[in-house]
């Protein structure tokens, strides 16, 4: 998903309305998703991408922060720019990509943000695994409608989720001469209504 179609989905915001019946549960869209990450290389910032496999998620619309959301990446098909900076990400001292081919998120919270929203300031806590250690982490989040849509057509979203963790904490340690510690991570998933 590109730049010009993120901005384009920045559409209104998702509040509780009347009306809705039940949690309705959303599965990955025809838009996919894609985790991009970013870290500094010898002092310069480098980005990759991570392709989701699975993303389920729970929408309640009376009870927004009752919203659940359970993610989960190939990390064998982790890449950057750079071949060798990729083959350096997979390796046994970083990602550890053959033992533990699977990073998954896993919703504990949902802080919703101003005027109950979910889409101005909202804040998503969860279960990061990663090379087998779990840690707790958190996601700045936004949920948006498709730009156009009706107001009440939630039938396809665009979740947006936007954190930083330190990968000491998951024992991914290799290569610290050249790779700083902190991570930048951003989760943009299109997501459709199940059923």
């Amino acid at each position: 998903m590109n730049r010009r179609h993120l901005l384009l989905c920045a559409l209104a915001t998702l509040t509780p309305r009347t009306g809705w019946a039940v949690p309705t549960p959303y599965r990955l869209g025809t838009g996919g998703a894609t985790i991009t990450y970013t870290f500094m290389l010898n002092g310069a910032p480098v980005k990759g991408t991570v392709p989701v496999n699975q993303a389920d998620l729970t929408v309640d619309p009376n009870n927004l922060d009752k919203s659940t959301a359970l993610v989960s990446a190939d990390v064998r098909r982790a890449r950057t720019g750079l071949i060798f900076a990729t083959e350096a990400l997979k390796s046994p001292s970083v990602l550890d990509a053959q033992n533990h081919p699977t990073a998954r998120f896993r919703s504990t919270r949902v802080k919703l943000g101003a005027g109950g929203r979910l889409s101005d300031g909202a804040t998503l806590e969860g279960d990061l695994t990663l090379r087998g250690v779990t840690r707790r982490i958190r996601f700045d989040a936004g949920l948006f409608r498709a730009r156009g849509s009706a107001a009440e057509d939630f039938s396809t979203l665009t979740v947006m989720l936007k954190g930083r963790i330190d990968r000491r904490e998951f024992g991914a340690t290799g290569y610290a001469n050249l790779v700083d510690d902190t991570v930048g991570i951003d989760i943009v998933a299109e997501i459709t209504a199940a059923g």
